[in-house]
């Protein structure tokens, strides 16, 4: 059926809420596209028959041919065109940094916006959930088991994608909850559990088996599962392990990695009232980094009742790796950047409590063999600011355990698990890799893709085998 095209050079805009409401509470900010909207935007598309847009998604969504069928008005045509592809639509279309990927070559970017193709997949996975919710039927087993270590996008993308191929699935998950990252990273207001909750429902409606509170390395090992009827392993355990500045005063209280902060707030729910999960409500608080986990710290800071929030970065706004969306919301909210601001000192009072950072003003030099310009020390530009809360977001690395307990697997000096191929075989035979535990801290479309690889991999050897 032929749909008129909208020529509009804008894109249609998100509903979202105020961001002097917003700021007050954890609901999610985005409120989503009607079913007008959502047809109006996807009727923007061009549907090339190049498909720019697919070359930069990390698990090769056919991006023309879902939204085509948005714009006819037919969303469960547009779910099965999307599932076809991911497992996790829902989640990608809150958190994936589409600007960069596959909006960054769309042909209607040249002269206007491109196409939001991230609201338009959140849509149908809303609209679905919404109107039809039919969980997928698992498919007849073929007989071999995979353990995935890990229920974070890169376990959960390659456990759905197996179990797809028939292939008997257990996740094995740390934590008490799956969803990695998901889960105990991404705040509320960005991306709402119940969202996490059932998409995972859906996995498990394939025949995927997820049991949680196992940290492996501790109750079994790798080897353990290979010789325990498991025919190969998928290790996707994330990166966990906070990193630290090493300045003085780390150590006193106050001072979170934003990993700890995220993880009370998000998976122990420490901003509902009566919580039993302890949380510094701090007035004054400064997050120090610029990528989307430290916008999270901030915002999530600004909503427990922080009058002043700080985002400290050494660069300038003009090289923030955080998401672009995120950082407008950020600042709507009242979140102040110091940018070419460095933290030295974390000073402390006489009970051991942070009560201010010593900093100096940055500046940057010239541009390295890459074009990137370092920030370097502007001289005599000591200042103090006064605080009562500080946050750590400057980074992550894989937790060891898993390393330390697998004999001839190979890692790197970040800790990171080292891969033969694009596809993640490591140097163990049928241990597969991928994710955060691979490339340290990255996206969740980014460890998705790798997940999705991974399962590719797994199911050609164990066929041929």
């Amino acid at each position: 059926m032929a749909t008129e095209k909208n020529l509009s050079p804008k894109k249609c805009p998100m509903p979202c809420q105020e961001p002097n409401v917003r700021n007050k509470n954890f609901s999610e900010v985005a409120l989503g596209y009607t079913e007008e909207m959502a047809i109006s935007e996807a009727r923007r598309c061009l549907n090339c028959k190049n498909k720019p847009c697919q070359s930069r998604c990390p698990v090769g969504i056919d991006i023309p041919a879902f939204i085509s069928e948005v714009a006819k008005g037919d969303f469960k045509a547009a779910y099965k065109e999307l599932t076809a592809y991911t497992s996790l639509p829902a989640v990608c279309g809150r958190v994936c940094p589409q600007e960069v990927q596959c909006e960054s070559l769309c042909v209607r970017g040249i002269k206007g916006e491109p196409v939001a193709i991230g609201r338009l997949e959140r849509f149908v996975a809303d609209w679905y959930r919404e109107n039809v919710n039919e969980q997928p039927k698992a498919v007849p087993s073929n007989g071999k088991n995979v353990a995935v270590i890990g229920a974070g996008p890169a376990g959960l993308t390659a456990a759905g994608d197996l179990a797809k191929l028939g292939y008997k699935v257990t996740v094995f998950e740390a934590l008490h909850l799956a969803g990695g990252v998901l889960v105990y990273g991404i705040p509320e207001f960005r991306l709402p559990k119940n969202i996490v909750k059932a998409e995972i429902e859906n996995l498990k409606a394939l025949g995927v088996k997820i049991n949680t509170n196992m940290v492996i390395g501790k109750i079994l090992t790798v080897d353990e599962l290979l010789n325990s009827g498991y025919e190969a392993v998928f290790i996707g355990s994330g990166a966990g392990l906070p990193n630290f500045m090493g300045i003085k005063g780390e150590e006193l209280n106050g001072v979170y990695s934003a990993n700890e902060f995220l993880t009370r707030i998000n998976l122990m729910k420490a901003y509902e009232p009566g919580s039993k999960t302890p949380v510094h409500h701090g007035k004054k608080v400064a997050v120090v980094g610029g990528g989307n986990v430290a916008m999270d710290a901030a915002r999530c800071a600004k909503r427990l009742g922080a009058d002043e929030v700080y985002i400290i970065y050494r660069r300038s706004m003009a090289e923030l790796p955080a998401r672009k969306e995120e950082v407008e919301h950020a600042i709507e909210e009242g979140i102040v950047f110091k940018t070419l601001t460095n933290p030295i000192e974390v000073l402390g009072d006489e009970k051991g409590n942070v009560k201010g950072i010593g900093c100096t003003e940055m500046e940057l030099g010239e541009p390295d063999e890459s074009g990137r310009r370092s920030p370097v020390v502007k001289k005599g530009s000591e200042f103090v600011l006064d605080i009562d809360c500080m946050i750590m977001a400057i980074g992550t690395s894989p937790n060891p355990l898993i390393r330390s307990t697998t004999p001839g697997l190979d890692t790197n000096s970040r800790g990171c698990i080292v891969t033969k191929n694009a596809y993640g075989l490591t140097s163990r035979d049928m241990v597969y890799a991928g994710g955060d535990a691979v490339t340290g801290a990255a996206t969740v479309i980014l460890a998705m893709g790798a997940g999705k690889k991974a399962a590719v991999a797994i199911d050609e050897q164990l066929r041929n085998k």
